[in-house]
């Protein structure tokens, strides 16, 4: 078995990823194309067997681990059309590439993975109860209950981001006023853009008025450049972003109780300008006691989180 690997799959919406590790999470060899998931499944699937051939060569695989947004069902190894892979409708994954390659096929959402992934290799190390927050485009949340991954009845435990917190307020999770819509980067760029339209109404100068002219919309990316550029709307946009966060936080402690929550997307871009008004509120809303045991964290693994969650369901999550 001494040249025998761990295989990875991180499907997106974008791009998909396959790569190959004999001692995880250090990669020997990755690969990754566009998903182009307007052309279905079947071309993206048969780039993924053909790339891990290529990969592997003469070496054989130990597992393989895929790593997808849901709605998935874990146990059958079947994704069932995310909404950025509108068109993989019941795709049966697992026994394709089990098929395929005659070895176990683990398929995990990309929340569960990453909160296994951060758990064994990067923050949440040594913990027992920890929770993962994607904190991308979306909002959910992977659950580390008493050491072990918390699925839920049907797969959907951690999906915070449909949770309501306000009567109103930005879309997210097709809620207004949810979780999603107020504390993810989707949700920030969608604030940010109705805000600046509202502040140029009023005759306000911000460089955020550039990029919506420009592109028509205004993402997270454009106003952490302009907060770090100085604009004063672009940092009262992340605090307030970082207030919504922390009443998420509160939430979350409350009910599970964790002695660390783990972020990744806007936290490690972020960092304290997003996590330290986050953290006030979470002292002032959720019970004294279970805040005062919680850490609040940015992730360790930064981009290669995909990779390295890919890589932790194939071992075994």
């Amino acid at each position: 078995m001494s040249d025998a690997v761990w295989a990875g799959v991180d499907i997106g919406g974008t791009k998909t990823a396959v790569l190959l590790a004999s001692d995880p999470p250090a990669v020997l060899d990755r690969t990754e194309f566009p998903t182009l998931p307007a052309e279905g499944p079947e071309r993206a699937i048969a780039l993924i067997v053909r790339t891990l051939r290529e990969l592997a060569g003469a070496r054989s695989l130990r597992g393989i681990g895929v790593s997808c947004g849901g709605p998935l069902d874990s146990a059958a190894g079947v994704i069932q059309a995310p909404p950025n892979l509108w068109t993989w409708v019941d795709v049966p994954i697992k026994a394709v590439l089990e098929q395929e390659f005659g070895v176990t096929c683990g398929l995990e959402n990309d929340a569960n993975a990453g909160a296994v992934a951060e758990h064994r290799f990067g923050a949440g190390r040594g913990t027992r109860n920890m929770v993962f927050l994607t904190m991308g485009t979306g909002l959910g949340a992977g659950i580390i209950a008493d050491g072990r991954l918390y699925r839920g009845t049907c797969d959907a435990a951690g999906e915070i981001g449909h949770v309501r917190l306000t009567r109103s307020g930005p879309m997210g999770y097709h809620k207004a006023g949810s979780v999603e819509g107020w504390a993810s980067g989707g949700g920030l760029g969608r604030l940010a853009t109705e805000v600046v339209k509202k502040q140029g109404s009023l005759g306000h100068q911000t460089s955020l008025a550039a990029c919506l002219e420009r592109n028509g919309t205004i993402t997270a990316r454009d106003v952490a450049d302009a907060a770090r550029q100085g604009d004063a709307l672009a940092k009262k946009l992340i605090r307030d972003t970082g207030k919504r966060l922390g009443e998420t936080l509160a939430i979350l402690v409350d009910i599970l109780n964790p002695e660390r929550i783990v972020i990744g997307g806007l936290a490690m871009r972020l960092g304290d300008d997003l996590l330290k008004p986050a953290r006030v509120v979470l002292a002032r809303e959720a019970l004294p006691g279970s805040a005062a045991v919680c850490q609040i964290v940015p992730a360790e693994l930064d981009e290669r989180i995909g990779d390295i969650a890919a890589l932790c369901i194939a071992m075994g999550s």
